[in-house]
This record gives C-alpha cells, structure tokens and sequence, in this order.
C-alpha cells in the first residue's frame, strides 16, 4: 500500500502538469467559438475589461507565475490588452499554458510559487495547481458571461463541450484523466 501512495505522490506533477493542459483546451475552445463582434465589444454599464483584456490578463498573469516561480523556464511574450488580436491571443495562451505545465511537471525545481511580488510565497505543489486552474477558470467563466450579456452567446456544444473532460484531455493527447 505503502509503495502505492508513494507512486501516486511521484505523479502528481505530471497529472497537474496534463489537468492544465486540459484546462488550456478549455480556454481554446471559448476563443474558437467566439465571436469576432464581441473581442472588443462595449461593455454593458461602460466599465470593466473587455474580453479581449480578459484574456490577456490570463497570459499575462501566467507570465507573472513563471518569472517569479520558475525563472529557469523560457518566458512567452506580453499581450497587449488593446492591440492583441484573438489568433495572436489564442497562440500566446497556448505558449504560457504549455510554460504552466512545464512549472507543474517539474515543480520539484521550485523552490516557492510566487503569485505576484505582494503576496506571501506559497510551497509549489496542489495549492499552486489550485489556484492557477481557479484563476483561469474564473476568467472563462467572465468571458462566457459576457459573451451573453453583448448579445455573442457561445454555443451550448461550447458551454457544455468545456465539461465533458474524457473527451478533453483524449484531445490533448493524454489516455485519460487520472
């Protein structure tokens, strides 16, 4: 039993390290569905980001975590939040997420997860992986929101398609979800 547990623990990283990978898919899929009208369409009351700035914020903020906590890893390129097109957005994610994974893999070369320069360090590990999904996934979740509120609603295969994670992770290129 003993020898199970031990193994388990060895492949966490790699497990966190595709779970990202999945979540990544995640944000591909709401960036290939939509539509091109809402990129950088006026916000409902005039005020907030747009998606456009949403999904920036999400490359850079994963920026941030790789140079603060993973300085060996080679870092991807700014957005700009207000020049940045979807294709230029969509392939920045994709570069910062494969980065992600590559910090969860390899976490047992961290020696902290640093978050942003004011927030106390954290041990690399679960609670990293945590937090990185949540932040990504609270940033999707505004993205679908207002995609309906400026009248650019995903498609329900879409907002369903996000939960179906056999599928997701088997277009990943990983057997299954572990």
């Amino acid at each position: 039993m003993a020898r199970i547990a031990a193994a388990a623990v060895a492949e966490s990283p790699r497990v966190m390290a595709e779970a990202y990978a999945v979540n990544d898919r995640m944000n591909q899929i709401v960036l290939e569905h939509l539509d091109a009208r809402a990129w950088r369409a006026k916000l409902p009351g005039g005020r907030g980001r747009t998606i456009a700035a949403i999904f920036s914020h999400v490359h850079n903020i994963r920026r941030k975590w790789l140079r603060l906590s993973a300085p060996h890893l080679k870092l991807p390129a700014q957005l700009d939040r207000a020049r940045s097109t979807p294709k230029q957005t969509k392939a920045a994610l994709a570069e910062s997420a494969a980065r992600c994974c590559e910090m969860l893999a390899g976490q047992d070369r961290l020696k902290k997860f640093l978050r942003d320069g004011w927030a106390r360090p954290w041990p690399a590990g679960a609670a990293m992986f945590a937090y990185m999904i949540s932040h990504d996934a609270h940033h999707r979740g505004q993205v679908c929101m207002l995609a309906g509120q400026l009248r650019f609603p995903l498609p329900e295969k879409v907002v369903y398609g996000v939960w179906i994670w056999e599928k997701l992770w088997k277009e990943c290129g990983f057997t299954h979800p572990r």
